[in-house]
Parts: structure tokens; C-alpha cells; sequence
């Protein structure tokens, strides 16, 4: 009966004994493999403290938290993660604006009758501004350009090429 006492009681030490030994992961350990993990997100930080991670930052999804939440908890020692991240607000996609040519109809059509004549010429609104473009010859790019400041329209662009 005593030797059964005896091997009990040396049972019990050695198996706590094999439990005291087992290596306990630091914090410092913790802390850079979930560091590690945290890098693929550049506005996201970790802190481990006593095998709790706590995650902090923005991510671009909730997905993307929940996946970096499941990384941090699969490091072997770490006990739960405190998640303070939040998520970033999708970003807004502008509304279209309807913009109306700079350029008056009227002054558009007048210099069209004025160079319809000459041919090769177009008569476009490029970025707001009247604008001439084609390829005609040099005696043709002479009238064209007396004819259209005769108009006294304002600023036109000459694009056009001369042969």
C-alpha cells in the first residue's frame, strides 16, 4: 500500500514537473512573429502582451481584418487577439457633371459657314475651345484665318496641318 502511495505521489511530481518544463513562448518572441504577419497591411500595428495579441489600424476590407485576425491567432502561443482595427469607409465614386461646351452654338455654326468652302477643314470644340483642324494648303490656311478673325469670335486654335 505504501509503495502504491509512494508511486502515485512520484506520478503526480514527475507529470507536473513535465508541465513546468514545458517552454513557455515570450512576449518578445510573440511580438515579432506577429509582426511578421501584420507587414502585409501598412496601416495595421500589433502589440502582445502576456500572449494576447492586440491588433490596431485600418484595413481596406472586413475581410481583410477577419483573414489578418485568423493569421494572428494560428501563431503558436498566441491566446486570443483584441481586435481594435476598424475598417475603412468605401470610397465614394464622384458623381458624373454633365458639362455644356464653352463654346456658344451659334459662333461654332458661323465659322463652320465661313470655311465651308475650304475644304479639309473641321470645325471641333476641343476642351472648351474652339479649334480648327485638317489638312489644307497654306493659300487655304490664309483665308481661313481672315475669314474666322473677321468674325471677332475670340480665341480659336488653329490645328490644322499645312501642305
Amino acid at each position: 500500500m505504501k509503495k502504491t502511495i509512494a508511486m502515485a505521489a512520484l506520478a503526480v511530481a514527475v507529470s507536473f514537473g513535465s508541465v513546468s518544463c514545458k517552454k513557455k513562448v515570450s512576449d518578445a518572441d510573440l511580438q515579432t512573429q506577429a509582426t511578421t504577419v501584420v507587414t502585409s497591411n501598412p496601416r495595421a500595428s500589433v502589440e502582445v502582451k502576456d500572449g494576447v495579441a492586440h491588433l490596431s489600424g485600418t484595413f481596406e476590407s472586413q475581410e481583410a481584418k477577419d483573414a489578418m485576425i485568423k493569421q494572428l491567432k494560428a501563431i503558436n502561443g498566441i491566446k486570443d487577439v483584441h481586435d481594435m482595427a476598424t475598417v475603412a469607409p468605401a470610397a465614394a465614386t464622384p458623381t458624373p457633371v454633365e458639362t455644356q461646351s464653352a463654346v456658344d452654338p451659334t459662333v461654332q455654326q458661323k465659322v463652320q459657314d465661313a470655311v465651308k468652302d475650304i475644304p479639309g477643314v473641321k470645325v471641333e470644340v476641343i476642351n472648351g475651345e474652339l479649334t480648327l483642324t485638317g489638312n489644307i494648303s497654306s493659300s487655304d490656311a490664309r483665308k481661313v484665318k481672315e475669314s474666322v478673325d473677321a468674325l471677332k469670335v475670340g480665341k480659336v486654335n488653329y490645328n490644322y496641318t499645312v501642305k
